[in-house]
């Protein structure tokens, strides 16, 4: 699927006009309300018309809706009201009356949905023209396949956290990158935890992915935490829409500082945490039990996260986490003290570098890494004393001028390569010069303990085109000749043009 859905540009365009003098963080949940509004009303709108074709249903029957896993949206709710009355100056009441409406009908959004659209200071004119801007459809059966709602989502997020200055520390997951962990890491029965799990991305592919298989839904238990109360909100409302139980907590809440799932030891972790996050209050965590390798530094909390997902795992549980590449060879004393526990103690299962421009928000170069409290008994090849790196910055291709992605075959080569390592699936592991290199730990300490996978896989070989080499160097070199030669009377003619022209070189 393209990245570019094609209105993303137009809608912010139209969006940042209508937001006026309003500070980007409100504006954030006045877009993002009705953006969810659209949502429901559409997937309900579209069953509401199917039903009215069939003879014997009723499209005001509550428990249609609910059989689909649709939301039942009262009449003063649903889109084709709210639009009606976009140009009435009462238009932010309709609104939160509407929110109230549907959160008093569906249980799992209570105290979720948005409800300050009759504030004062909230133009009701632009609030009506935001209305009308948002004709398109999100919640349908084709664009829910398509992700719209998160792509939208994911683009203006990017762009509200550059207008409030945050430089895109906060942001959605791509979903090529997310089918890649969860492809890797298989989740098909167990817990699944992400620590910062912003808009709940990675549960939605995890239950795609466990639908796609046959599984049962139901054979993953969801647990997630997120800080952001907007985007805690917007993960509620994500998940609730499509059908997944999910425990985020009671509220928003900082992982490091207030752990809203202390006793969780999860079987697999997916988890996308800002990158290098300075001002995480690590300060204040010095003795924390979490920093069971070392204290990470009060100035970056990427090995915090590491730490605090490792403390998570069950017994044979996996991590996967996107982090930024620095993590792979920083040489400050305390996280390099960190990674090489890490690795001595043989947790660092795989390392994966990914491709620049693969995130809206963000041109910081990525890696993946995947922890194990057990490699002999998560898959049914040895692999204690191992780690296996895979260089994947030659795959993905530009889906737009300034976008990355990764096509399924791309996914599909990396996770074949980890499960062919792991024993996991039928084929049988190799080494690939330029691609991946399962090497030992004593290859790592030589190296440093430095995890940055180039370092290990090498050179791609060229391919052999069967020419021997005394024909080849004979061609290449009366190639060469003629080049020069070439070389020479294009120079001899601009030489002589500037001449004519008074010039000489």
């Amino acid at each position: 699927m393209s990245a570019n859905i094609g209105f993303e540009e137009k809608l912010w365009a139209m969006a940042d006009k209508l937001r006026g003098s309003m500070d980007a963080s409100e504006y954030k949940h006045v877009v993002l309300g009705l953006l969810f509004l659209k949502y429901v009303s559409d997937s309900f709108e579209e069953l509401y018309e199917q039903l009215q074709d069939e003879e014997w249903a009723d499209p005001e029957d509550k428990d249609e809706y609910l059989a689909e896993n649709i939301f039942w949206v009262p009449k003063e709710a649903r889109w084709s009201y709210i639009k009606e009355n976009a140009k009435k100056p009462e238009i932010g009441q309709i609104i939160d009356e509407a929110m109230i409406a549907i959160e008093k009908e569906n249980e799992s959004l209570r105290g979720v949905l948005p409800k300050n659209f009759a504030r004062p200071d909230l133009d009701k004119t632009r609030l009506g023209e935001t209305i009308d801007m948002f004709s398109f459809r999100v919640g349908d059966k084709e664009s829910r396949s398509k992700d719209v709602l998160g792509r939208v989502y994911e683009y203006f997020l990017g762009k509200f956290a550059s207008a409030e200055g945050k430089g895109g520390g906060e942001f959605y997951t791509p979903m090529s990158v997310v089918k890649l962990l969860v492809e890797m890491l298989e989740p098909y029965k167990g817990r699944v935890y992400d620590p910062c799990c912003g808009s709940g991305g990675m549960f939605v592919q995890s239950e795609k992915f466990v639908e796609e298989h046959q599984g049962k839904l139901g054979d993953i238990a969801v647990y997630g935490q997120e800080s952001n109360p907007t985007t805690w909100k917007l993960a509620k409302m994500n998940l609730a829409i499509r059908g997944i139980d999910a425990n985020l907590g009671s509220q928003n809440a900082d992982t490091f500082h207030n752990d809203l799932h202390k006793r969780l030891k999860a079987d697999y972790i997916l988890a996308n945490p800002p990158f290098n996050i300075s001002d995480w209050g690590g300060e204040r965590l010095q003795d924390d039990l979490r920093w069971k390798y070392g204290t990470p530094p009060p100035g970056n909390a990427n090995y915090a996260w590491l730490q605090h997902m490792v403390s998570k795992l069950a017994p044979t549980g996996t991590a996967g986490i996107v982090l930024a590449n620095g993590s792979m060879s920083t040489n400050t004393s305390s996280e390099l003290e960190i990674r090489k526990k890490l690795i001595e103690e043989d947790l660092v299962e795989c390392i994966v570098t990914l491709p620049g421009q693969l995130f809206y928000s963000t041109q910081i170069p990525v890696c993946l890494w995947f922890i194990t409290k057990n490699k002999a008994k998560n898959g049914k090849r040895e692999r204690s004393g191992e780690i296996l790196f895979i260089d994947a910055r030659n795959l993905g291709h530009m889906a737009t001028r300034t976008l990355k992605e990764f096509s399924q075959e791309d996914i599909q080569k990396v996770a074949t390569t980890y499960h062919a390592w792991r024993g996991t699936n039928d084929e049988t592991y190799e080494d690939i010069a330029g691609f991946c290199k399962a090497a030992k730990l004593e290859e790592v300490r030589e190296h440093d303990y430095i995890l940055t996978p180039g370092r290990y896989v090498g050179l791609e070989e060229a391919e052999d085109d069967g020419e021997p080499f005394d024909e080849k160097m004979e061609r290449l070199t009366t190639e060469l000749a003629e080049q020069f030669k070439e070389s020479k009377k294009l120079e001899d003619q601009i030489r002589e043009a500037l001449g004519g022209i008074g010039y000489e070189v």
